[in-house]
């Protein structure tokens, strides 16, 4: 083996252990991050769910969200806490 595929394949094993310990971080990190995306999807949604401040329920001209950004955020959330839920029973 030349010096320069020697070098390589050195490069090769250290990107290896680098990608290994970004994949345990990763996985380690991962549900914690779903917990914060679950928590700011829920608080945007209860902020746009708020019926105060001239709020009528049956006026969608005065809700604070569109009702497709209703729909988006409650989809959003359920697909999180799918793979959250899929995460846990893996566990």
């Amino acid at each position: 083996m030349t010096p320069d595929q020697e070098r390589q394949v050195q490069d090769i094993k250290i990107l290896q252990k680098v990608n290994q310990a970004n994949r345990e971080a990763f996985h380690e990190k991962f549900p914690g991050q779903l917990e914060h995306c679950l928590r700011l999807i829920s608080e945007r949604l209860q902020a746009g769910l708020d019926k105060r401040d001239g709020v009528v329920v049956n006026d969608p001209e005065t809700w604070k969200l569109m009702p497709h950004e209703i729909q988006e955020l409650s989809i959003s959330m359920y697909y999180i806490y799918l793979i959250r839920s899929s995460i846990e029973d893996t566990e």
